[in-house]
């Protein structure tokens, strides 16, 4: 129930279908985030066999420069935010809070490509791909249109009364003090 409601993160299966519809080049250096994956290397399979390129943080580094970093996860997590930030997109597949957070450090640096993600729709198109009644062209299609909005930029926050779980979140979209700060003195 929750994922189709749309509460839960993508799964590397999932993630590997919607980057695929939105057009991302297979051929991408493609960076994990997280720690390790529900179901290791066996879930991966699908996503690395469609980006090839899949790299984390244990890949990037070598064994020596990452042992000062592997009993203290707040400076593992650090890693992935610092790669994260300077990526040339960043598609995070589920809201929590570094995500929010990184998104909108990275709309304060200048608007950098951030696909934020419709899970919720996406399951449902995701749920019907698989199950043959969806078209890749139309699952494509709808996935492409559904994201079309400028991913990255900054905008009016949106705030909906008695429901302030579902506004825009103040870290991933500080437009208003942004905007606020540009010709004050």
């Amino acid at each position: 129930m929750k994922r189709r409601e749309g509460l839960c993160p993508l799964t590397p299966e999932e993630t590997a279908l919607t980057l695929r519809a939105l057009g991302i080049d297979p051929n991408i250096r493609l960076y994990i985030a997280s720690g390790e994956t529900y179901g290791g290397k066996r879930r991966m399979k699908s996503l690395v066999s469609f980006f090839p390129n899949v790299v984390r943080k244990e890949t990037l580094l070598k064994p020596e420069d990452l042992r000062f970093f592997l009993n203290h996860s707040s400076q593992m997590a650090a890693l992935d935010y610092i790669v994260s930030l300077e990526s040339d997109i960043f598609v995070p597949t589920y809201n929590g809070n570094t995500a929010k957070v990184v998104e909108g450090h990275r709309r304060f640096l200048g608007n950098k490509t951030t696909i934020s993600l419709d899970r919720k729709f996406l399951v449902q198109m995701i749920d019907r791909f698989s199950d043959g009644s969806l078209t890749w062209d139309d699952f494509s299609s709808s996935i492409k249109e559904a994201h079309a909005r400028p991913m990255g930029g900054s905008h009016p926050r949106t705030v909906i009364p008695d429901k302030p779980k579902e506004e825009d979140y103040f870290y991933s979209n500080p437009y208003q003090c942004l905007a606020d700060g540009i010709g004050s003195s």
